[in-house]
């Protein structure tokens, strides 16, 4: 009885279909929604250049023109601007070793780059006094979050597959004094040494870093103590 009640009710909630749907190329669906969110952010910087047009428009108020002028200012530091200078590139890369042929002792997670190899690497240009960043082809704000799945970096709705770039302007020396100084960093060189991660720091001499055209809500902060 019980048995002929379960197959009962598995007739009426699938009514005709299969109950276990194929397997979801997951991959497929990354590529579209890293399609979707790109076309969005084309969007969102269509919207900001217009709303940037008609903040400037001479017919608005002395107030409207005060804080665009301010806006203006703060942009270059913000992220909101582009920013000009001498660059440091930093490329972090999965090491070409299969999981066969993994040494003693070494894991699948020792062969790959993580979130916080990369976080590691931005925190360390930042501290050496970066004037602007960008993880690929992406500025950084104060609201970025470098977050991984798997091997596959997440920044702003878009993904992304190894190697990773770091860029940022500033001082290259001091930059590249703070980074080879960082523990974190430290830590992947002893990787790259003993299992071939992939590590390269070029001098960029002068670029232009874009600026970011995302967007810009808030939805949570705390005060630094």
């Amino acid at each position: 009885m019980l048995a002929g009640l379960l197959f009962a009710t598995t007739s009426q909630v699938a009514r005709g279909t299969n109950l276990r749907a194929e397997v979801t190329d997951v991959s497929q669906l990354i590529r579209a929604e890293d399609a979707r969110n790109a076309e969005r952010t084309a969007r969102v910087g269509e919207l900001r250049a217009e709303v940037d047009a008609l903040s400037q428009d001479k017919g608005g108020s002395t107030r409207a023109k005060e804080d665009t002028a301010r806006a203006d200012r703060l942009a270059p530091a913000a992220g909101y601007a582009p920013v000009t200078g001498d660059a440091l590139r930093v490329t972090l890369d999965d090491a070409d070793i299969t999981a066969d042929a993994l040494p003693e002792g070494v894991s699948v997670d020792d062969v790959v780059v993580h979130q916080q190899d990369v976080q590691a690497v931005v925190n360390a240009l930042w501290r050496g006094g970066a004037t602007g960043m960008t993880v690929m082809d992406q500025r950084i704000i104060s609201t970025s979050a470098v977050r991984c799945v798997g091997n596959t970096l997440i920044l702003q709705g878009r993904v992304y597959s190894p190697p990773f770039t770091v860029t940022a302007t500033g001082d290259p020396a001091t930059l590249e004094a703070e980074l080879s100084a960082d523990p974190q960093v430290q830590i992947y060189l002893q990787y790259v040494e003993k299992v071939g991660l992939g590590w390269l720091v070029e001098q960029q001499g002068r670029i232009t870093l874009p600026a970011y055209d995302g967007s810009s809500t808030l939805r949570h902060a705390r005060p630094e103590r």
